[in-house]
């Protein structure tokens, strides 16, 4: 183990009093792409909205390719695709990962996508290729899908002996955004003093030549500075946080964390210079952790007094001891089902595209009379209902959505990829539970197919994500659990 202390946690038992940064001895790999989709492509990803298509481009979106495997090569090793972009729903899913694993020459279960989940990219839904720029979403995946599995390919050809070391800051930019207004109605929207992890990860994956690969930044903050208003293709607050660390870092993989009742302390609106300046916000935080990252292979410790006006406790960067060079060695996975009982009130069929019909002539019928308040709130629940029906068409037979996670250790960092939009409350629990590994918590990853999983307390509010959730109360909890098993499964000698 580390020490206790991994991130700025100090050691016992004394003298021998040390900070040590949680690493991992790899092989890596990087490589970036610009995937924009195309001015005039479908855009429309609020209800709220009153355009159609992509008016213009704010900053380009990008995909980052970040190849990791053993470093002694005794096993296949992973790609982690950072990509700017909402989600996809199910079907488009499945064939962009079947695309990437083509183009990479790796099994699909070998792939994660984690997106950044930006409300401003558009949303790539086949069911919406019959709108207004809707005609350029299919070829756009296809691009997509071949980009990135070029990508993946890339990253592998390029994968060098390497050392990932994490450090920790803070960023105060991600607030929680379960707000009860003075009549006691359920808004997503800041609520001051609400729970919320404020802890920016930050993982420096240099080459042993000194070669910089990558950047990888961990955070929890719901990227919807840009909403409604917005008409540009743009990865909210994540490209500025980029332009700005990036000169120092190398290419940044950004991983969404735990944001299902987190967003930024300012948002939803319609100007860009916002979500600049909140990228900026993290961007400071990040290069704050970067400049405290120690040189691989090294660890702070304290060396003794000296004898000076006062008596001065020394501290000096030394090697690290030979134990924890074998722990940062260690490559393992565990894979874990979760069967979550879906809502007994879970509505499937054709109800939702008849809701869907229904706000759509409302909508028309409002317009004709010059109701363009009741027009915009007809819309807005058209929209409603189209994802209500997707949410639950492909969703796999029976009594329970079996939630699936392939966990990994890359030395003394732990790597948790969760499709989904996951309470906070998950990274805060599992972060104090295993306090002497970085644990990089991975939301969005490889889509949302199970939607919203909020913690048990949020349910009966009329919050939003609990609207949206397909499971039980409690599902939340299940998964935490589970995690922790199969975390101290990994983390066990």
């Amino acid at each position: 183990m580390l020490g206790r202390h991994p991130i700025g946690r100090y050691a016992t038992p004394m003298p021998t009093t040390f900070l040590e940064a949680p690493e991992a001895r790899v092989r890596a790999g990087a490589a970036r792409a610009d995937v924009t989709p195309p001015v005039g492509i479908y855009h429309r990803m609020w209800g709220a909205a009153r355009h159609d298509v992509a008016t213009g481009v704010h900053k380009p979106l990008l995909a980052t390719a970040l190849y990791l495997a053993p470093p002694d090569a005794s096993s296949l090793g992973r790609v982690f695709i950072a990509l700017d972009h909402c989600l996809l729903w199910f079907p488009e899913m499945q064939e962009l990962l079947t695309a990437i694993a083509s183009g990479a020459g790796l099994p699909r279960e070998r792939v994660t996508v984690f997106f950044s989940h930006t409300h401003a990219s558009g949303l790539m839904g086949r069911e919406r290729t019959h709108l207004p720029g809707g005609h350029l979403i299919l070829p756009y995946l296809a691009q997509l899908g071949e980009t990135l599995g070029q990508l993946a390919r890339q990253a592998q050809d390029a994968a060098i002996p390497a050392t990932l070391t994490v450090g920790r800051g803070r960023c105060d930019l991600a607030a929680n955004r379960d707000f009860f207004d003075s009549d006691g109605k359920a808004v997503c929207g800041l609520h001051p003093g609400g729970p919320v992890d404020d802890t920016v990860l930050v993982s420096r994956v240099r080459g042993d030549d000194g070669t910089p690969i990558a950047s990888i930044i961990n955070y929890a903050c719901h990227p919807t500075t840009l909403a409604y208003e917005n008409t540009l293709i743009s990865p909210d607050f994540v490209g500025a946080m980029r332009e700005l660390i990036e000169p120092h870092t190398g290419p940044c993989l950004f991983v969404q964390g735990a944001s299902g009742d987190v967003g930024p302390r300012h948002g939803f609106v319609g100007d860009p210079a916002i979500a600049d300046q909140n990228g900026r916000q993290l961007g400071y935080a990040v290069l704050a952790a970067w400049e405290a990252l120690p040189e691989p292979g090294q660890r702070f410790q304290y060396t003794g007094p000296v004898i000076s006006g006062a008596t001065l406790g020394r501290w000096d960067y030394v090697p690290q001891p030979s134990d924890h060079q074998e722990q940062t060695q260690i490559w393992r996975e565990r894979s874990l089902t979760v069967p979550m009982a879906y809502r007994p009130d879970l509505i499937r069929g054709d109800v939702h595209r008849l809701e869907y019909e229904r706000q759509l002539a409302e909508e028309q019928a409002a317009l004709a009379r010059g109701d363009t308040l009741a027009a915009r709130d007809a819309r807005a629940l058209a929209e409603r209902a189209t994802r209500n029906r997707i949410r639950t068409e492909h969703l796999p037979p029976g009594e329970a959505y079996p939630y699936q996670a392939t966990l990994i250790r890359t030395g003394n960092i732990l790597w948790l990829p969760l499709e989904g939009e996951h309470y906070n409350s998950l990274q805060r629990t599992l972060r104090e539970q295993f306090p002497d590994f970085a644990l990089i918590v991975g939301t969005v990853a490889n889509g949302s197919h199970v939607w919203y999983l909020p913690d048990a307390e949020a349910f009966g509010k009329g919050l939003y994500q609990e609207e949206a959730s397909i499971v039980v109360q409690g599902s939340l909890e299940q998964l935490r659990d589970a995690l922790i098993t199969a975390i101290s499964e990994l983390v066990t000698p």
